[in-house]
């Protein structure tokens, strides 16, 4: 598979039609296994198990409508109170992380006004919280657990 710059995690994978698939447990089915899929994979289950976030505060592909459009968050995470407090954004590791993928995010964040980002393409990893009065980032050294949100 994809070498990430995340912990090496076992997943169940399965071929069918010459395609290969993931469980995502999340979800709790298979998935088709794309490059940007390894990574919510591994990034996922980084957040679970070394950042301590609940897997029930956190939504996969969450649709989400902007400006009359249907749009797909990657991951959403909750609170307690299960409103939204984390985008994540991800993209497979061949896709640099630029200020596409930061509007990207912003654009998810103008319906949903979460304070917290994270972007990750599986080498490179950005938290960050949203000034919205500055209108701009503040980003953090590195991944926060879950508890530092609260």
């Amino acid at each position: 598979m994809w070498q990430l710059n995340l912990p090496e995690y076992k997943f169940r994978i399965k071929i069918q039609n010459d395609k290969k698939y993931i469980f995502d447990n999340l979800r709790k089915k298979f998935v088709v296994l794309t490059p940007e899929e390894w990574v919510r994979q591994h990034f996922i289950r980084f957040l679970i198990d070394e950042k301590k976030y609940p897997a029930t505060y956190i939504a996969i592909e969450k649709q989400i409508e902007v400006n009359g459009l249907r749009k797909r968050c990657d991951a959403i995470v909750y609170n307690t109170n299960f409103e939204p407090m984390v985008i994540i954004e991800l993209k497979a590791p061949q896709i640099q992380l630029t200020q596409t993928t930061f509007d990207q995010a912003a654009v998810y964040n103008s319906k949903l006004k979460v304070d917290y980002l994270l972007i990750s393409n599986g080498l490179e990893h950005f938290a960050c919280k949203v000034d919205t009065q500055n209108n701009r980032y503040q980003f953090f050294e590195q991944i926060p657990d879950y508890d530092s949100f609260l």
